[in-house]
């Protein structure tokens, strides 16, 4: 039976550079080109913390990491509080298998209870399946920048979508 869970530093900081370093390595879910180190995960959760963005990882029987999904500040300016721009990482081994579907959804309803507005997901334009999971859950295309990117020795498309929640029932100027 797998078990969402909030991820915590001191238990899953490991598998999910795991993740992440293997998205930067061996494909274009990341346009960055170098793997980060161990100790970018301190100030990574820390930033989590700080700002009260979710971690949600989901585990298999034995514990293991299988995949996690987060957000974190869409843009740095306070009119952009309600809108977070998302991740969802999952092991190469066990991609296909709903898994994405899952923390997606758990993250959408962590959005909601966090009372953000909007969720923003920039995606490799070539990366159909992706962009198939957001469309299944609501979420619309809302434009691609052309040549975003430069990986693998070619120009990468980057395609932005987005799902607007009901919340927060009163915004407000921070």
């Amino acid at each position: 039976m797998l078990k969402l869970v909030d991820c915590t530093e001191a238990r899953h900081a490991g598998a999910i550079l795991d993740l992440l370093n293997d998205a930067i390595v061996h494909s274009t879910a990341v346009y960055d080109y170098r793997p980060r180190p161990p100790s970018a995960m301190g100030p990574w959760f820390a930033a989590k913390r700080e700002h009260g963005f979710p971690v949600l990882g989901l585990e298999d029987e034995a514990g293991r990491l299988l995949g996690f999904a987060s957000y974190g500040s869409f843009r740095a300016w306070p009119a952009y509080h309600y809108t977070v721009e998302h991740s969802i990482y999952v092991h190469r081994d066990h991609r296909g298998q709903g898994h994405a579907r899952r923390l997606l959804a758990a993250l959408i309803d962590a959005a909601r209870e966090r009372d953000r507005h909007m969720l923003i997901g920039g995606i490799d334009a070539d990366n159909a399946a992706s962009l198939a999971l957001h469309r299944s859950l609501g979420f619309e295309t809302c434009g691609t920048i052309r040549h975003a990117g430069y990986k693998f020795g070619r120009w990468l498309d980057l395609a932005f979508v987005q799902k607007l929640l009901d919340t927060p029932r009163a915004p407000q100027a921070l």
